[in-house]
């Protein structure tokens, strides 16, 4: 399959493009590159540099391209940012969605996978969180997503184009051989900070929020691996290749960790003491986001290969450890 990953260079999306050309598929890549890295890039994939936004832009890649489905990515997906500057997130994250689905009918390409998030759960009112849990987001960044399931819904009754939502939680780790990883500026995902303090980038660690309703008062996360997300995205596009009807899936490993847990666990991986303090909540944080991924286990027969939180912390610190400044340097 000849597939388009937009948002390619960025963290998510420059592993599912190296998984894909992995498995021999043919990948495009489209990214603005404003947070993603050229040097992220598989080299074997095509590369064009743009705003899915700009219609034109896509349009070009599309005439020149024979695509046969999209992994969309491109998306601004800070909760704190969202809740300052809600518009940006509107324009960025749906008006960008729009453009890409309309020029996907207008190049009758029906096949589209396309990241949401646990964040159109809100503050869930049962754990751990199916599918069916009520979407009621706490958080722009959160609501845009759904509006974006929205789209593609009513996209797929009025086109019939075909689309799998994949909902997931907390991603996390690297390629393994340290090749590609998390690199974000600034960087605002717990893991990769708790490894900046250990590396010595960063002196202290800072946890929002310590008088949550949970087991010691942070916030608790269900986490995914990266290439585990990857492969998840594939095996979505291979359901919807199967002719299959347009689904989503929650993608995580309904085990919680909280903030706590995870310094514990980076601090055995590490060796290093990793200090931290308790600082206010973040507007719009959840106290508590478990997934069941017991449907894409059934459905999509996906199957995470990390499972261990120390295990994924390690594939991280190798990735910090042989980048530690990340792409650019």
């Amino acid at each position: 399959m000849t597939i388009l990953v937009t948002g390619g260079a960025g963290y998510i999306g420059s592993h599912t493009t190296d998984r894909l050309i992995q498995q021999g598929n043919d990948v495009i890549v489209v990214d603005n590159l404003l947070t993603g890295h050229r040097a992220a890039i598989n080299p074997k994939a095509r590369f064009y540099e743009g705003d899915v936004r700009d219609r034109e832009f896509l349009e070009g890649v599309f005439t020149k391209e024979k695509i046969d489905g999209v992994v969309h990515f491109a998306a601004n997906s800070l909760v704190a940012e969202s809740m300052k500057d809600p518009l940006k997130y509107f324009d960025n994250n749906d008006y960008g969605f729009i453009v890409l689905l309309e020029t996907m009918v207008k190049f009758d390409v029906k096949k589209l996978v396309f990241s949401s998030t646990a964040a159109t759960y809100g503050e869930a009112k049962e754990i751990p969180i199916t599918e069916t849990t009520p979407q009621i987001p706490t958080n722009p960044y959160g609501e845009s997503k759904l509006t974006m399931e929205k789209f593609a819904r009513w996209t797929d009754v009025a086109h019939g184009l075909k689309w799998v939502a994949l909902r997931y939680f907390n991603v996390a780790g690297a390629k393994a051989d340290g090749s590609i990883g998390e690199d974000h500026h600034p960087e605002t995902h717990l893991i990769p900070i708790v490894l900046q303090v250990a590396s010595g980038k960063r002196d202290t660690l800072q946890i929002f929020g310590g008088d949550y309703p949970t087991k010691d008062g942070t916030n608790v996360r269900d986490y995914v691996h990266v290439v585990d997300l990857a492969d998840a995205h594939i095996e979505a596009l291979n359901y919807l290749a199967e002719g299959n009807d347009s689904n989503a899936f929650n993608l995580g490993s309904a085990t919680g960790f909280s903030n706590l847990e995870i310094v514990e666990a980076a601090r055995k991986v590490t060796g290093q003491p990793i200090p931290y303090e308790i600082a206010d909540r973040r507007p719009g944080d959840p106290s508590t986001l478990i997934a069941s991924s017991q449907k894409a286990r059934e459905i999509l027969g996906w199957k995470p290969n990390y499972d261990d939180m120390e295990k994924i912390i390690a594939t991280a610190w190798t990735w910090t450890q042989s980048h530690p400044d990340g792409y650019e340097k």
